[in-house]
């Protein structure tokens, strides 16, 4: 089949058959939950059935490795989108493992809140995968309307509905910027298919050099919003305070990352052409947010805004890739993402787990942890010291590789900037686990344990966290493969 233009149409369903899964697991659940009476059928179920879908769709995402492939145009198959459907799909898998007891207790819409992170994790897989501007726009509603929702879904919190009026109203806006923006970057290259862009923006702009400078400027505002960035980060505090935990810790892991992997594959390849125009947008922006996450991050008392701001500065850290875009730098980039992926869902599992025991999110409530769990301690803070760049853990291996990286590129300054940062961070992480290990605990000090899922979530996670650090060599091969794409 061809389109209007004489463009040859794939239309290999099968191309996209890991998605596919995932959607009817989506349907499954809904309708599982909707007549689990009729069905006699417990809500238990639903946790498992979600990941029985996931262990699918993962499975049939490792069919396509080393596949260059579309599907009519819109979606691309290639190692890239391979990298993210798999990374994508297991951090869904760790979240709903990590955190059914959670939703048990503190979910009203149970069905909703595990189809929600299903079909997000649909619309992330295409914001990597999409090849056309009109498709990867779909794929950020997607994912970002199923979010706006399932933030609101925490039972008898007021923060829940607080903060998803906040993020679906600042959200609405961000789109209709990143959208104007979208049609001036049409209007000046006269396509939404990433290879004509890039042809027709390599050829010149023909005297449409400002209608393209604020298209950029409109993307880059419109796809900040969207990773957290300064100064379009003013949602993300109040949206991970009031959102349910294991919402906050899918937003921080797969939202961030699917982002990233839109900029990265937009900024590769259909805008490369137009860098000397947003480079340094990108680049002041990289500055900001590593700035102000840090800086900010010091006068939290809840860990979930001392993590929004630690995930704002850590979206400062990613962006300096996006600035000196090369393969070196983009490789950094993913194996960084990976990285911070395990670390930071090390952190949000052992907090799910430590807050289904006590009810706290005050950083003052984790006093005497190392007495009552010390393996959670442990967990906290492995997680903590890797986020903030420690030696032997994922998160200084992958800094340095990201650091060194930016510093190649010709832009030692960012990164000398981002060193000094991720020191300070240190400081904040460190009150963390002050409380833990200086300190006597409050009321009631007697031994406790996790459940056989918090135990098997962390401890895959926390070993994960180590070996990244001490022998990354497997994943950055893996991060290299799927970016050489990007650049052919």
């Amino acid at each position: 089949m061809r389109d209007i233009l004489g463009h040859s149409l794939n239309f290999q369903y099968e191309l996209l058959l890991p998605e596919i899964i995932i959607a009817i697991t989506a349907t499954l659940v809904v309708g599982a939950d909707a007549f689990r009476n009729e069905l006699r059928l417990g809500r238990r179920i639903l946790p498992w059935l979600s990941v029985i879908g996931l262990v699918a769709a993962l499975v049939v995402s490792l069919l396509w490795i080393d596949t260059q492939r579309n599907f009519a145009r819109l979606i691309t198959i290639d190692n890239y989108t391979t990298f993210f459907r798999v990374l994508f799909t297991a951090t869904a898998i760790v979240v709903i493992v990590g955190s059914h007891e959670y939703v048990e207790r503190h979910i009203g819409h149970i069905g909703e809140f595990y189809a929600l992170i299903l079909l997000s994790t649909v619309g992330a897989i295409y914001m990597a995968a999409a090849r056309d501007l009109l498709t990867a726009y779909v794929a950020i509603e997607v994912l970002s309307f199923s979010l706006y929702v399932a933030v609101s879904l925490a039972r008898n919190d007021p923060r829940s509905g607080e903060a998803a009026l906040k993020y679906t109203l600042l959200g609405g806006v961000a789109s209709a910027m990143l959208l104007y923006g979208l049609s001036l970057l049409y209007g000046v290259a006269g396509s939404t298919q990433y290879t004509e862009i890039s042809g027709a923006l390599a050829a010149g702009t023909g005297g449409m050099t400002l209608p393209l400078i604020l298209g950029l400027v409109l993307i880059v505002a419109g796809l900040g919003f969207k990773a957290s960035a300064v100064p379009f980060h003013m949602y993300t505090p109040d949206a991970y305070e009031g959102a349910p935990l294991p919402i906050t810790a899918y937003i921080s892991a797969t939202s961030k990352a699917a982002v990233l992997a839109l900029f990265l594959r937009w900024f590769s390849g259909p805008l490369l052409p137009a860098l000397p125009d947003w480079q340094w947008m990108v680049a002041l922006i990289a500055v900001l947010t590593m700035g102000l996450g840090n800086l900010v991050a010091l006068q939290q008392r809840n860990i979930k805004r001392l993590l929004a701001y630690s995930s704002i500065g850590q979206v400062g850290y990613m962006l300096m890739a996006i600035t000196t875009v090369s393969v070196v730098s983009a490789s950094a980039l993913l194996l960084h993402i990976g990285g911070y992926l395990v670390t930071n869902l090390a952190v949000f599992m052992a907090v799910i787990a430590f807050y289904n025991r006590t009810g706290t999110e005050e950083i003052s409530g984790f006093r005497g942890l190392a007495q009552t769990n010390p393996y959670l301690a442990l967990v906290i803070t492995a997680g903590m010291f890797s986020l903030g760049g420690m030696p032997l853990l994922a998160g200084f291996l992958t800094k340095f590789i990201l650091f060194t990286a930016a510093a190649d590129g010709g832009f030692l300054w960012l990164a000398t900037f981002a060193v000094i940062m991720s020191t300070v961070s240190l400081y904040y992480y460190l009150q963390v686990i002050k409380q833990m290990y200086l300190y006597q605990p409050d009321g009631d000090a007697r031994r406790w344990r996790l459940s056989p899922t918090g135990y098997l979530t962390t401890a895959v996670l926390l070993a994960g966290t180590v070996v990244l650090g001490v022998y990354a060599t497997p994943l950055y091969t893996l991060a290299d493969r799927a970016t050489r794409v990007l650049f052919v």
